[in-house]
């Protein structure tokens, strides 16, 4: 170190050490690289320390706890089953902090510098982190995203959480209320209603899950009984312990109202937006809007030399969407081709029970003026999954274009469906027909077969 900053000019400065971040550092050191990382708080982003893993080990923990509790359906007898919360609490941060000193031990064995404090642009080729300056030849800004906070009157009051604040708690709500039916809400919900609080989720859309098919939705709540689900409907406020509704029950619960939900915990869960302030993004002339910031099929900015992955680009704001954004953009600034596609990314909805899915849905299909078939089987015809779950409600969903028999994508809800998935964004990416798949061997017994047992019965 020298002066304001350092000699040493690197290959890529990388702002945001989440998973695209740290990813982008791993790639380009294993490139050969110099690279240097600033991150603000920990390595790992929110995915790894207030988002995919705190989260998950919650859900599994409540998964465990409820499967004791109602094991007597599968000829077991678990006695005095007991949530603990400190405990589990305990187990979260242990999963946390090793998966940290994982990240950062890639990052030491990568011989990448780590560099800890706020970081912003400071022209094309330099980045400042807490009054340091540092040049580096090209910049990759990976500065994720943050909860969205609806103007809603009474969502300061104490008892207002988002993703973030929800994951420290010390003890259990009596009731929860969340505000929004997506992928954060109803993992959320799950985790309190497999507990036995009593959870309503209120969103302002017709569905749940309004990004997906509305069958796919509809299915979900039919198989979530535990929770109230207030669909077309609008919070008005928050005052104590209890959340003022207009036009619930727009959905399946009744004619439309104005309700009173009683939760002593309200879980602010509308979204998550991109972190685009306070990073010289204007003064650096990058295209961006609240939106995040624009980038072309190969991740780069309109800046030359300036590049950004992740959530801030606003695209698609997925952990595993960041892992391959961060993938082309180091492909990019090593003389690469590699270009990111979207059409194949999966997305999961890690509740109970879970929901996966890939490629189009039904919607987006007519938007693009694509003619598909589809067919839905259920997941009970299914042997493993009847013998694990019973008569669970699950389903797979295939679609495929009706001009070309390529899949065109695929849903599911049930079981680990998460841990199948994959398949499918594959047979996507390799733009499979119905016949290239009925020639693949699926292994029985498992869930998987599903799929096989789909596309037989679509008449393309």
């Amino acid at each position: 170190m020298s002066g304001n900053g350092n000699d040493r000019r690197y290959d890529l400065i990388i702002i945001g050490g989440g998973p695209a971040g740290y990813l982008a550092a791993e790639r380009a050191a294993g490139a050969g690289q110099t690279v240097l990382l600033a991150e603000e708080e920990h390595l790992g982003g929110v995915c790894l320390n207030w988002g995919c893993i705190p989260t998950k080990t919650l859900l599994h923990s409540a998964k465990v706890y409820h499967a004791a509790a109602h094991a007597e359906r599968f000829g077991v007898t678990v006695r005095d089953v007991r949530y603990d919360l400190a405990g589990i609490m305990a187990w979260k941060r242990e999963v946390v902090q090793t998966q940290r000193g994982g990240v950062e031990k890639l990052m030491k064995r990568g011989g990448v510098t780590v560099v800890s404090g706020r970081a912003r642009l400071a022209g094309r080729d330099a980045v400042s982190v807490e009054g340091r300056t540092y040049r580096g030849r090209n910049v990759l800004i990976a500065a994720g995203s943050a909860p969205v906070r609806l103007p809603i009157p009474g969502a300061d009051g104490p008892t207002v959480h988002t993703s973030r604040e929800i994951l420290d708690l010390e003890r259990l709500p009596s009731g929860v209320a969340v505000i929004g039916g997506g992928v954060i809400g109803l993992e959320f919900a799950s985790y309190f209603s497999l507990l036995g609080i009593p959870v309503t989720v209120i969103e302002m859309l017709p569905e749940i899950l309004p990004s997906f098919d509305r069958d796919i939705g509809a299915l979900l709540r039919r198989a979530m009984p535990d929770v109230t689900f207030l669909t077309g409907s609008k919070v008005e406020s928050v005052a104590g312990g209890a959340v003022s509704v207009a036009g619930g029950g727009a959905g399946e619960n009744g004619a439309n109202s104005t309700v009173r939900v009683e939760a002593d915990l309200v879980l602010m869960a509308a979204g998550r937006r991109p972190n685009v302030t306070d990073l010289g993004l204007q003064e650096a002339g990058i295209d961006f809007d609240a939106g995040g910031v624009r980038v072309d099929e190969r991740m780069r900015t309109n800046v030359p030399g300036i590049l950004a992955a992740g959530d801030v680009t606003g695209r698609s704001l997925l952990a595993h969407s960041a892992y391959r954004m961060a993938e082309v953009a180091v492909s990019t600034v090593t003389g690469g081709t590699d270009r990111m596609r979207y059409d194949a990314i999966p997305w999961v909805v890690y509740s109970e029970p879970e929901v996966a899915g890939v490629g189009l849905t039904e919607a987006q299909a007519a938007a693009r003026g694509r003619p598909v078939e589809s067919v839905k089987v259920p997941l009970r015809i299914n042997g493993r999954y009847m013998a694990e779950h019973g008569d669970e409600p699950g389903i797979c969903k295939v679609m495929v274009d009706r001009e070309t028999g390529v899949l065109a994508g695929m849903a599911m809800v049930g079981g680990h469906c998460s841990e199948i998935i994959y398949g499918a964004a594959a047979m996507l990416e390799s733009e499979l027909r119905v016949r290239d798949i009925r020639e693949i061997v699926f292994p029985h017994p498992t869930v998987s077969e599903v799929i096989r047992d789909a596309v037989w019965r679509l008449r393309v």
